[in-house]
């Protein structure tokens, strides 16, 4: 049985908020998960009134909490505003605000990027919103270090996600940051979505569903996982595919909104991060098995996509003091 963790989640609704981004917060971090051993989130859903009309007027979200809830959050999620034209609420804005002053995680959804944008927390800071809104969001907010094409941008203590499904990704990111890649991939086959996409991937492709199902590139990255430990090159991955090396790149920007190298290695991070989680101590057995090939390696693609080192990961995901596997 999950208990609620002392890190505490508030989401703050707004007039015509969309029910998609808040389903995607309280299914992440609201609902309790019996098959996970440890704490879980203590979640609220909060307002600066306590009923608040939804997206397009389709229902009414009744007796949520006052914005007292955002004072006492470790994590403030900011979901996405029907028209970021018109300003977000005062109330919101200085809730907001007294969250970044004491050192809150704060997250956007969407266009919730224009509510951190209206209150002044990302300032020369980098983020990201809806492709359809980012030329009106450079206009509005030209001191932000806007990143238009990524699916979610992670600038360490503020967290901003492009479109709606894009939620999904950075909610995901958000866990693996705080419990591990093997919790984050347990949630994500809980809702039967992919376990990781990069942020840095494109915030759509060109032709989601392949003209040829057969086609697909699912044997090929199925071939490849069973080979991760190998040095597979994008040139080896080509012939499997009898392909050239320019096809397999515009086939993997179409279907999967990223390049074959950045696939490879973030499969390479995802299990090293996996052995590191079980117990291995022995870095130089984890740097040849994920396939990142030298200790080095594995410590500059570990930092990157989860901004802690190999000794940081371990002591925070890492099993119990000896319980590590050696052998």
């Amino acid at each position: 049985m999950t208990h609620e963790s002392s890190h505490r989640v508030a989401v703050v609704v707004d007039e015509g908020s969309n029910p998609f981004e808040l389903g995607v917060a309280t299914e992440l971090f609201g609902l309790r998960r019996p098959e996970l051993d440890r704490p879980w989130y203590g979640f609220t859903l909060c307002a600066a009134r306590p009923d608040v009309v939804m997206h397009g007027g389709f229902f009414t979200l009744s007796a949520v909490a006052d914005l007292s809830a955002v004072d006492a959050a470790d994590t403030v999620i900011v979901p996405n505003r029907p028209d970021p034209q018109v300003p977000p609420s005062g109330a919101v804005v200085e809730a907001v605000r007294r969250a970044a002053d004491r050192g809150a995680r704060l997250v956007s959804f969407c266009t919730g990027t224009f509510t951190l944008a209206a209150a002044g927390v990302l300032d020369g800071r980098r983020a990201t919103t809806h492709w359809r809104w980012a030329p009106l969001f450079a206009e509005m907010h030209p001191q932000v270090r806007l990143e238009p094409d990524v699916l979610f941008v992670d600038d360490g203590d503020v967290l901003t996600a492009a479109g709606s499904a894009a939620a999904l990704d950075l909610g995901l990111h958000l866990i693996r940051r705080d419990h591990g890649a093997e919790v984050a991939n347990t949630v994500s086959r809980r809702l039967v979505f992919a376990a990781h996409r990069d942020g840095g991937q494109r915030q759509f492709v060109e032709h989601p569903v392949p003209p040829v199902p057969d086609a697909s590139l699912g044997p090929l990255l199925d071939w490849a996982r069973q080979r991760i430990d190998r040095p597979l090159t994008v040139a080896d991955l080509a012939d499997r595919a009898a392909v050239s090396a320019a096809t397999l790149h515009r086939r993997f920007r179409s279907e999967l909104g990223t390049t074959p190298l950045a696939w490879l290695t973030a499969e390479r991070v995802a299990l090293a991060c996996r052995m590191i989680e079980q117990g291995e101590l022995r870095l130089e057995r984890v740097a040849r098995l994920s396939g990142l090939g030298s200790t080095a390696n594995l410590r500059a693609q570990l930092r990157r996509r989860t901004g802690l080192g190999p000794s940081d990961y371990r002591r925070r995901f890492g099993p119990p003091a000896g319980e590590a596997t050696t052998r």
